[in-house]
């Protein structure tokens, strides 16, 4: 099989020769990706991004985070500067996307729903809109998933594969906000969004960290097909591949706070096998990753080298 159908097919859970992976060059990816040219969620480490908001590296990751937010009140909102996602230049980068990629499962990038307001909002503000200015909050929402009924248009028509945009919505043991609220407010814009992707014949993946158990479900009934999660261990191997497992695809690598930090090499081997074995099924379910800023999370490259040549080894023995 091509890497692309080895890629839809096990997200699909209708069973592929081997499985799919996304490791570093050197051990090989099934995926290609693709993205607006300046996209309109871009986080750089620093300066100013389309929206306003002013970042800061934190450090010696790629990452930064925000430090001065552009909506201070919601009386401004008609004044905040929205990046117009139907620019010609953003999408140039399409242009021959499907043929860099080749037989490989190309994933297109989106704009965050949580993320992106709690960036333009203040995470504060965007908690307390929840309760005193849900109305307002909306608002804001929508015209973000607008953005994205609009790129996964595009996207479809470019010839990608699968679409994906990131919400880290957990803290280390609990959802950030209610999930009675979250049901409410966020749950019915990722059903739209989802709905939209399956109707342009793309999968749907989500890049969430932190412990986000309370809304797995919920995800799934608003049609995700993959979580992208770098955390495991909080909430338990055998937890997510119990309730969840069979149901949705873990896109994942070894649990990068922890085991990838701190576990010896066997561990490590270990926890791969571990992670075939409890969220994948013998159809598919489960696609190992690597996490691709190594030195912002500490990783050391004998880790790296010793998940993914298990990664490997266990693909070849599928």
């Amino acid at each position: 099989m091509k890497s692309r159908e080895v890629v839809s097919r096990t997200i699909r859970f209708e069973g592929a020769d081997r499985l799919p992976y996304d490791l570093p060059e050197e051990y090989g990816t099934d995926f290609a990706s693709v993205g607006m040219s300046p996209s309109p969620d871009a986080r750089p480490p620093h300066g100013t991004d389309e929206w306003g908001a002013v970042w800061e590296n934190i450090g010696v990751c790629q990452l930064g985070q925000v430090k001065d937010y552009p909506l201070k009140d919601w009386a401004d909102f008609d004044a905040l500067r929205v990046p117009d996602v139907r620019d010609p230049v953003r999408w140039e980068s399409l242009d021959g996307a499907r043929e860099r990629a080749g037989d490989r499962f190309l994933l297109a990038n989106g704009i965050s729903i949580y993320e992106r307001v709690h960036f333009i909002r203040g995470l504060e503000n965007t908690w307390t809109d929840i309760y005193d200015a849900p109305q307002q909050l909306g608002r804001l929402i929508d015209l973000l998933v607008e953005m994205n009924l609009y790129a996964i248009e595009r996207y479809a028509e470019a010839g990608a594969d699968g679409y994906i945009f990131c919400d880290d919505w957990g803290l280390q043991g609990a959802l950030m906000v209610s999930p009675d609220a979250w049901r409410e407010i966020w749950k019915p814009r990722y059903a739209r969004i989802y709905r939209a992707a399956h109707d342009a014949g793309l999968l749907t993946f989500l890049h969430s960290c932190g412990y986000i158990v309370d809304i797995l479900d919920d995800l799934i009934e608003a049609g995700l097909d993959v979580i992208h999660m770098d955390q495991q261990e909080n909430m338990g191997l055998e937890l997510l591949g119990g309730r969840f497992g069979g149901r949705i695809t873990f896109f994942a690598p070894v649990d990068i706070q922890h085991t990838m930090v701190y576990g010896t090499l066997d561990e490590i081997r270990a926890y791969c096998r571990d992670m075939v074995r409890l969220l994948g099924r013998p159809v598919g379910g489960f696609i190992p990753r690597w996490y691709s800023d190594p030195a912002g999370a500490g990783h050391r490259q004998e880790a790296i080298d010793a998940m993914c040549t298990e990664f490997l080894r266990l693909s070849a023995l599928w």
